[in-house]
């Protein structure tokens, strides 16, 4: 896993290089859309069970709490992830395991299924890939709550299982080429 740690540090610090300017410009203009700080933080849970800080550009406004223009533009483009480089460039999350998640999902886990813990969390996933569009899956449910929880979380645990198992920087890479040219 050294291998996969060096990966992470490298490429997180060379993209932070290249892309911080439109990492800089995207929390500028969120602040100036949302009318606040532009950078949205939130406890997720993080290897081990241990709680972290995700960084994210803000693309809800606070007052109304619904998503501005510019945050469905960020969120489709996934620009509104950029900053997690800062978390895996501190060893918080890697290029590729599972989406953190906020507490109550992952950090309750029991039996096999708590392997998952295991793992960093990731910038991407198998399950990632698979649910790009869950926020438009959720739309289309009755009940989204119960939906995600019955339905597509268990899914998500079921192939991140599979990826702790497989686990290797082939696979890694074969994910992170899946995630940039869409499948």
């Amino acid at each position: 896993m050294t291998v996969k740690r060096l990966f992470d540090v490298v490429f997180s610090f060379l993209a932070l290089v290249l892309f911080f300017w439109i990492l800089f410009l995207g929390i500028v203009i969120a602040s100036i859309d949302t009318k606040s700080f532009g950078l949205f933080l939130q406890k997720r849970i993080g290897q081990y069970g241990k709680p972290f800080l995700i960084y994210k550009i803000k693309s809800v406004h606070d007052s109304t709490k619904r998503i501005s223009v510019y945050g469905h533009f960020l969120r489709k483009s996934k620009l509104d992830e950029l900053p997690q480089l800062v978390n895996i460039l501190f060893g918080q999350m890697s290029f590729v395991g599972p989406r953190p998640d906020i507490p109550g999902y992952y950090d309750q886990l029991e039996g096999e299924a708590k392997k998952i813990l295991e793992l960093k969390p990731g910038l991407t996933s198998e399950a990632s890939i698979k649910y790009a569009n869950e926020e438009a899956i959720l739309s289309l449910q009755e009940n989204p709550l119960l939906y995600n929880d019955t339905v597509l979380f268990p899914d998500k645990v079921k192939m991140n299982l599979e990826y702790y198992y497989k686990r290797s920087i082939l696979v890694d890479l074969h994910i992170i080429f899946k995630t940039v040219f869409k499948g």
